[in-house]
């Protein structure tokens, strides 16, 4: 199954994730079919890019979001 997820990015103890499209079984920060979005939750407030176009895509073809992906989604106005 495919997944949108986080992929961890950045320094020790200052996260940057990355918002990816990957299987399920692959790690967190291991293989990955495409990137489609950025989230740095260090800002006030957190500051989040989304490729609509992919992401509307990609839940059309069965692509199942993470509930941190889910919740940047809905403030997106994607779901």
């Amino acid at each position: 199954m495919v997944k949108i997820r986080l992929r961890r990015m950045g320094a020790k103890k200052s996260p940057i994730y990355r918002i990816i499209v990957a299987d399920e079984r692959s790690p967190r920060d291991g293989r990955f079919i495409e990137e489609i979005g950025t989230y740095n939750p260090n800002l006030e407030p957190s500051e989040f890019k989304i490729d609509e176009e992919a992401a509307r895509k990609w839940l059309a073809n069965g692509a199942q979001p993470t509930d941190i992906v889910n919740k940047l989604f809905k403030k997106a106005g994607i779901k």
